[in-house]
C-alpha cells in the first residue's frame, strides 16, 4: 500500500508543553487504524499532526462535536462541503436550501439514523445525537481519509458498531481514537497504543487479543 503520511522522530505539544516525543509512524492509504491509550496519552495531539500533514484530503471528527448550536442539523452537515460552493451558494443555502443539497444532506442523515432531525436545531439534540450529526458531515465532506477523535463515544455499542461501519464502508482510510478494545479489534487493521506521548504498541489487529490490550488501560 502507497503510504500516506510518515513521522520521523515528530514531537509536539502546546503552550510550550510537550506531549509526543520522537514519534516513528507510517499510516498508509487504505488502512483502518485505531489509536489507543489512556486518557493524556497524547492521542489527540498525535491525530492534530495527521490532520496538519493531510488536511486536503481529511474530513475530521473532533472530539466535541463541534456543531453550531443554533443552526439546523441540515447547516451543521452542509458545513462539510462549504469550500466546493461559491460564496452566493453557501448564503443562498443558509436562508434558502437548494432542494438538491438537501436531499443529499438528508441522504446522509439516513446513514446515520438522523433524516428526521434534518430541521431541527443542533442545540436540540441529545449528545448521543450531535456527535452522529459531527460524523455525518465527515461522511457529507466525501474526502478520502476520516481522522475521527473519539466518533463514537457517546454511543451505545449497538449504535457505535453501526456507525463505524458506515466509516469504514465509506472512507478508504479511517484513523480513529477509540477507548472500546472490541470495537477497535472488530473495526481497525492496526492499533497504535500511546503511553506518556510514546508508541508503546504498534501491532495489527489480527494478533491482538483484549487481555493484551487491558494492561495500557490500567492503574
Amino acid at each position: 500500500m502507497t503510504a500516506l503520511v510518515e513521522l520521523s522522530k515528530a514531537s509536539a505539544g502546546y503552550a510550550g508543553h510537550p506531549v509526543l516525543h520522537d514519534i516513528d509512524l507510517t499510516i498508509r492509504a487504505g488502512e483502518r487504524v485505531a489509536v489507543m491509550g489512556r486518557s493524556g496519552a497524547g492521542k489527540t495531539t498525535l491525530l492534530n499532526l495527521f490532520y496538519q500533514r493531510l488536511a486536503d484530503r481529511v474530513a475530521l471528527i473532533p472530539q466535541a462535536a463541534a456543531l453550531v448550536q443554533t443552526l439546523s442539523v441540515f447547516h451543521n452537515v452542509y458545513m462539510g462541503r462549504l469550500d466546493r460552493h461559491t460564496a452566493w451558494h453557501n448564503l443562498r443555502n443558509l436562508a434558502w436550501p437548494a432542494r438538491r443539497d438537501v436531499a443529499e444532506v438528508e441522504r446522509i442523515l439516513e446513514l446515520v439514523g438522523l433524516s428526521d432531525k434534518l430541521f431541527a436545531k443542533a442545540g436540540a439534540l441529545s449528545g448521543g445525537q450531535q456527535q452522529r450529526a459531527s460524523v455525518a458531515r465527515a461522511l457529507y465532506n466525501g474526502r478520502p481519509v476520516i481522522v475521527g477523535d473519539e466518533p463514537v463515544s457517546a454511543l451505545d455499542r449497538l449504535q457505535a458498531t453501526e456507525i463505524l461501519r458506515r466509516l469504514c464502508e465509506r472512507a478508504e482510510t479511517t484513523i480513529l481514537a477509540l477507548h472500546d478494545i472490541p470495537l477497535a479489534l472488530a473495526f481497525t487493521h492496526r492499533v497504535i497504543v500511546i503511553e506518556d506521548g510514546r508508541i508503546a504498541l504498534d501491532a495489527p489487529t489480527s494478533g491482538l487479543t483484549a487481555a493484551e490490550l487491558m494492561p495500557y488501560y490500567g492503574g
